[in-house]
C-alpha cells in the first residue's frame, strides 16, 4: 500500500511538473527551442485580418520577442528588408495559423519610421521557409490599408486612396505560398492609381538665403527643393520624383548635413536611407548611397541630376523722369 502511495505522489508530481513547466521567454538572448518560439503566437483559425490603424496600438512588453531570439529562426536578411538595413526594430508577438504542411506566423514589426506586420512561413519540420510584408503602414493620410489571410489561404493586402475631388481608387494584390518553389507568389495585381498631379512642396516657405538653397527642377513632377537650417552646415530638403508614367515615385525630406564646400549627406538613425548632394552652381546631383527602398517604389531610385531653377528678377520700379 505504501509503495502505491509513493508511486501516485511521484506520478502527480511529475505531471504538475509538466503542466507548470516554465514558459520560454522570448525577449532574452538565451537560445530557446524553435517549438516554443512557434507556439508563443496565439494560435487561430483563418482568416485573420489586420488593419493598418492596428498597428497605432501599443502593444504589451510581454509580446516583445528580443532581436537575438529571432533572428535564431528568421534569416537576419528578413529584418533587414523588413526595417531597414542596421535597423534594430520592436519585434512583436501575433498571431498564428497552422494547417497541415505550413505554419504562418504573423509578428509586428516597429522602427521609429516604420510600422508592418509580416508574414513568417514555417513547414511542418519547423523550419523556416519564406516571410512576405503583409502590411506596410504609409505616412498618407488618404490611404487606408486592410490585409490578411482568407479561408481559402490566399493572403491579400487592399488599399485605397480618398481624394478630395475624384472618386476613390482603390488596389489590391493577393499572394499564395507555393510550397515547390518554397515562397509565396503574386497571383493576381489589381494596381492603384495613386499617382500625386500636383506637388505640395512642404518647405517652400522656409528661408532660401545660402548657397545652395533653391529649387533644382527636371519637370514639374522631378524636383529637389533646398532650404535653410537653422543650424550651420546643415539644410533642409524635399525630394519627390515621378518617372516612366508613373512606374517610378518616390518622395523624402529631411536634414542633411554638408561633408565638404559641395557635399552634403543625408543620413538619419533608424532610416536605412542615406542620399549624397553633389552641389554644382547650376544644378545638384543625387546619388542614394544605401538604398531609400521605404521613400520609393522598389525598381527605381532617387538618383540623377536636377538643374538649378532660376529665380525671377526682383521688379524694380523706374524712376519718375523730371520735368
Amino acid at each position: 500500500m505504501t509503495r502505491y502511495l509513493a508511486f501516485l505522489m511521484i506520478i502527480g508530481y511529475v505531471c504538475y511538473g509538466c503542466g507548470n513547466r516554465k514558459k520560454a521567454s522570448l525577449s532574452g538572448t538565451e537560445k530557446i527551442e524553435v517549438s516554443d518560439f512557434i507556439e508563443s503566437f496565439e494560435l487561430i483559425k483563418p482568416p485573420y485580418e489586420v488593419r493598418d490603424t492596428t498597428l497605432n496600438r501599443k502593444e504589451a512588453d510581454s509580446l516583445l520577442i528580443s532581436n537575438a531570439v529571432f533572428n535564431q529562426f528568421v534569416p537576419d536578411s528578413v529584418l533587414s528588408l523588413a526595417a531597414g538595413k542596421n535597423a534594430r526594430p520592436k519585434i512583436y508577438l501575433g498571431k498564428r495559423v497552422k494547417i497541415e504542411t505550413e505554419t504562418y506566423l504573423f509578428p509586428k514589426i516597429i522602427t521609429d519610421n516604420k510600422k508592418a506586420v509580416i508574414v513568417l512561413c514555417f513547414d511542418n519540420k519547423n523550419k523556416f521557409k519564406a516571410w512576405l510584408p503583409l502590411l506596410v503602414q504609409d505616412a498618407n493620410p488618404a490611404t487606408s490599408q486592410v490585409s490578411g489571410l482568407d479561408r481559402k489561404l490566399s493572403f491579400y493586402k487592399n488599399v485605397s486612396l480618398r481624394r478630395p475631388e475624384d472618386a476613390a481608387a482603390e488596389g489590391r494584390e493577393v499572394y499564395i505560398y507555393n510550397a515547390e518553389a518554397g515562397q509565396f507568389l503574386l497571383i493576381m495585381t489589381d494596381p492603384l492609381d495613386d499617382r500625386i498631379r500636383e506637388i505640395i512642396n512642404p518647405i517652400d516657405t522656409l528661408q532660401k538665403k545660402s548657397k545652395y538653397a533653391a529649387d533644382y527642377v527636371k519637370d514639374k513632377m522631378n524636383i529637389v527643393s533646398i532650404r535653410d537650417h537653422a543650424e550651420p552646415g546643415k539644410f533642409n530638403f524635399f525630394i519627390h520624383i515621378d518617372r516612366n508614367n508613373g512606374e517610378c515615385t518616390g518622395e523624402i525630406k529631411g536634414v542633411a548635413n554638408f561633408t565638404s564646400a559641395s557635399v552634403a549627406l543625408y543620413r538619419q538613425r533608424g532610416d536605412a536611407c542615406s542620399i549624397q548632394f553633389n552641389f554644382s552652381s547650376s544644378s545638384v546631383r543625387i546619388k542614394e548611397v544605401d538604398a531609400c527602398g521605404a521613400h520609393r517604389q522598389l525598381k527605381c531610385s532617387f538618383d540623377g541630376s536636377f538643374p538649378r531653377k532660376k529665380e525671377p528678377k526682383p521688379k524694380t520700379q523706374k524712376k519718375a523722369s523730371s520735368k
